[in-house]
C-alpha cells in the first residue's frame, strides 16, 4: 500500500467509521483513489501537462513535503464531497432487482465491445470524457461513467467503422454531451451487483 492509499483510506475511515476499507469496501476504496487521481489530474490547478505519466503517489508525496497540513485538510474536504456523490449515485443491487432496465443497457455494452476492442484512440477518449465529468463537479466514479459512456455510443450503432475519424468524432461528442448532462441528474448512476458471497 503507497502513501495515496494509505492517506485516502485514513479519510475515508474518518469521514464515515462505519466502513470495512480493507474488507467488504475495498471496492469503494480502489475507486476513490482512482477518483482523486483523475481528479488531481484534469484539475486545471494540478495539472503539469503530465497527464499520461500521472502518478498520484508520487504527487500526494511531493504536496506532503510541501505542505502536509494542507494537503491534510484539502483531502478532509475532498473525501467528504466525494462520499456525498457516492451514496447519490451508486445504487447497490441485491438479487434480481430492475433486471429490464439493466439487461437494455447490457445488450448496448455488448453490442460496442467489438468496436470498444478496436478502438486505437480509447484511452485519450475515455481522458476526455472524465476530464468533463470532473470539469462538471462529477467526482465519483469518473473512469467507470467515462467508459460507460463511451461505450453506450458505440453500441447504438452497428455499422460504426472506428477507423473513420468523423465517426469516432461523433462518438466523442454525443459523449461529452451526455457527460455534461450527467451533472444535472439527480440519483445513482452507477449499479453495484452484490453477490451472495457478500453476506
Amino acid at each position: 500500500m503507497n502513501f495515496a492509499d494509505k492517506i485516502i483510506s485514513k479519510k475515508l475511515k474518518e469521514a464515515d467509521a462505519t466502513l470495512d476499507i480493507f474488507g467488504s469496501d475495498r471496492r469503494m476504496l480502489q475507486v476513490a483513489y482512482q477518483d482523486f487521481s483523475n481528479y488531481l489530474k484534469f484539475n486545471s490547478n494540478f495539472a503539469d501537462g503530465e497527464t499520461n505519466n500521472f502518478d498520484l503517489a508520487q504527487k500526494m508525496e511531493q504536496f506532503n513535503r510541501e505542505d502536509p497540513v494542507e494537503l491534510e485538510s484539502f483531502l478532509t474536504v475532498w473525501t467528504g464531497i466525494w462520499l456525498k456523490k457516492w451514496k447519490k449515485r451508486v445504487k447497490l443491487l441485491l438479487g434480481k432487482q430492475n433486471q429490464g432496465k439493466l439487461s437494455k443497457v447490457s445488450k448496448t455494452l455488448a453490442n460496442a465491445e467489438s468496436h470498444w476492442r478496436k478502438l486505437d484512440c480509447r484511452e485519450e477518449i475515455i481522458g476526455i470524457v472524465i476530464s468533463t465529468l470532473v470539469k462538471n463537479a462529477e467526482i465519483c466514479g469518473t473512469e467507470i461513467l467515462a467508459e460507460s459512456l463511451v461505450k453506450m455510443e458505440l453500441g447504438k450503432k452497428r455499422d460504426l467503422d472506428v477507423n473513420n475519424k468523423e465517426h469516432v468524432l461523433a462518438v466523442l461528442n454525443n459523449a461529452l454531451r451526455k457527460a455534461r448532462q450527467m451533472a444535472q441528474i439527480v440519483g445513482p448512476l452507477i449499479t453495484v451487483k452484490i453477490g451472495k458471497n457478500y453476506f
